[in-house]
């Protein structure tokens, strides 16, 4: 497997090695859709990683929004990780429970924060538990740590964004979701939205970058990926998915493969498949 990169993946291997670093802070960010009938939380306090904290997507959100679990605002965000003991000077490791699905949506937030130090753990809580590393269920030690948060909103796209990148075709637009829901023959999960994806956007699905194992491929077959969507690599992107978590993975790969300016539409097909007056397409 590549080099592990503590500001974006790392292997189960670098983290046995650093488990007991004293500035390593790392999260269990498991959430599953509805029909997948997982209880991250449960989950989690039945196992999880030594010292990991869980981080709850939708609760650290913002729950003014009719959108599920929106970034939150920077107060809320500041309170709740100080109240984990993740803060300033630390090196934060992020999982999940299917490998790599959850985990690169707060690894995107924290780094629209302005956190750097954050890495997603390839393969996730199945492989780390596969190769026999400890687990307990036993809740951390915490001590309140400040984290000094500079908002990066160059990485977060609203509608009006996205709608006017859609005209002028300044961004690539990349939706994460299966082909199937991209090219509007399989229906949303969620009810009520229309089916399609957004005019001039492309079709990368987030299972593309992935193998079977739920560890992301080698950068050359990430890039390969992206390549075969036709994607342009000289331009920024956008990217976006369901409801802004699988757009995330796509934004982790990017940055692994050198391209850095990509921003998340965090309404996602959540909010562009609910209003009648937003064009949609259908077909590839």
């Amino acid at each position: 497997m590549p080099h592990s990169d503590p500001k974006t993946l790392v292997s189960t291997d670098w983290l046995a090695k650093h488990l007991k670093d004293p500035d390593l802070r790392i999260l269990d960010a498991s959430w599953y859709m509805p029909d997948m009938g997982r209880d991250a939380r449960a989950e989690y306090d039945a196992a999880h990683i030594p010292s990991a904290r869980y981080f709850d997507i939708d609760e650290i959100a913002d729950l003014r929004s009719d959108l599920p679990h929106m970034m939150p605002p920077v107060e809320k965000f500041m309170s709740r990780v100080r109240a984990m003991g993740v803060g300033d000077g630390h090196q934060i490791v992020v999982y999940d429970g299917m490998g790599l699905f959850s985990s690169a949506r707060v690894w995107w937030m924290f780094r629209l924060m302005g956190h750097k130090d954050i890495a997603v753990l390839d393969g996730g809580f199945p492989k780390w538990q596969a190769e026999g590393h400890p687990v307990e269920d036993m809740p951390p030690v915490v001590r309140d740590r400040h984290m000094t948060v500079v908002r990066q909103a160059h990485m977060v796209k609203d509608v009006t964004q996205v709608a006017a990148a859609s005209k002028l075709g300044d961004y690539e637009i990349l939706d994460a979701r299966s082909s199937d829901r991209f090219r509007g023959i399989a229906p949303e999960p969620r009810e009520g939205l229309r089916s399609g994806h957004i005019p001039n956007s492309k079709n990368v699905p987030f299972g593309d970058i992935l193998n079977p194992d739920g560890t992301m491929k080698s950068p050359e077959a990430t890039r390969a990926a992206f390549e075969a969507a036709a994607v342009n690599l000289e331009k920024p992107a956008i990217l976006s998915c369901g409801s802004g978590v699988t757009a995330a993975i796509l934004a982790l790969a990017l940055e692994r493969i050198g391209h850095d300016r990509h921003a998340i539409y965090d309404g996602s097909w959540s909010e562009w498949g609910m209003y009648n007056d937003l064009q949609v397409e259908t077909g590839e």
